[in-house]
């Protein structure tokens, strides 16, 4: 049977980040993945240009949003999902595990006593293996921890939006070193989506490509078992979790990860505003990014 279901990419190529919206064109049904929510961290100000740009698709097109899907709490960019939530509609989804995100952040961050590290903040919260419908077309939830505890990975129709598990072949794979990060559970999670039929088409978060080639985010599960860097097929458990170690012990702190998660794990919405009727983000000093 024909597929009705169609996808189309936004690129935001300040933060890296591929957002997505995915159609049923039979139902004109629609979920949007990964929302971009701009931030200008010198000023302090957001905006919603890249918000703008999936409004404008869904309207064009006639489209109903029934999802705003998040596949963890990013760190490298904030959400718009309460903006879009507001313009169009949709319940606001992410893994059931970001009770453990924000229990961890809540801390970090000395957040306000009524935020409450339960989900609440979300609409709904996925199990793993949850089946759910945009329009006619049926859609899972895998839960794929690994980067984060509560990574969510999101089969349609012979398609998976994987977040930031694993990017085009020639970039690899996710990092597995911040908070209830783990190689070792990274690796298993990336084996579970590389268990899927081999044609299926493979969506990723974010692309940070090499010079002279362009931004890429579509790839298929059989091209990543054959020449994905880090995970291709004959790549070990051990030999994956060697390199991970290694390669992540170089890497700098996100950009963003300070601002982005106490955002995110808000579902997008600010921090309460204070007295003065402004809300606030707070930096943790001397906690992130340093040797213990």
């Amino acid at each position: 049977m024909a597929t009705s279901t169609t996808v189309q990419a936004f690129f935001d190529d300040k933060t890296f980040t591929v957002s997505y919206v995915i159609a049923d064109s039979a139902s004109r049904c629609a979920a949007i993945v990964d929302p971009v929510l701009d931030f200008d961290f010198k000023s302090g100000r957001t905006s919603t240009v890249q918000a703008d740009r999936l409004l404008a698709y869904v309207r064009e097109h006639g489209l109903t949003v029934q999802w705003i899907l998040e596949t963890h709490a990013h760190a490298d960019h904030l959400s718009s999902a309460r903006y879009l939530q507001e313009h169009v509609g949709g319940r606001i989804a992410i893994g059931e595990r970001i009770r453990e995100v924000q229990a961890t952040f809540k801390k970090l961050y000395n957040l306000e006593r009524n935020f409450l590290p339960d989900g609440a903040q979300f609409d709904h919260l996925f199990k793993d293996e949850e089946v759910f419908h945009i329009g006619d077309i049926e859609a899972r939830a895998l839960l794929v921890p690994g980067h984060t505890p509560a990574d969510m990975a999101y089969v349609t129709d012979g398609t998976v939006f994987v977040g930031d598990t694993l990017f085009m072949p020639d970039i690899g794979t996710a990092r597995a070193d911040f908070p209830g990060g783990d190689a070792h559970t990274l690796y298993a999670s990336m084996r579970r989506i590389l268990a899927l039929p081999p044609q299926t088409r493979m969506f990723v978060c974010h692309d940070y490509p090499p010079a002279g080639r362009a931004p890429a985010w579509e790839t298929t599960v059989a091209e990543q078992r054959a020449s994905n860097i880090h995970v291709r097929d004959g790549i070990t458990e051990a030999e994956f979790v060697s390199m991970r170690k290694a390669r992540d012990a170089t890497l700098d702190v996100p950009a963003l990860i300070l601002p982005s998660i106490q955002i995110n794990i808000r579902a997008g919405q600010l921090p309460p505003a204070e007295g003065d009727g402004v809300s606030y983000l707070k930096i943790p000093l001397n906690v992130l990014g340093g040797s213990a």
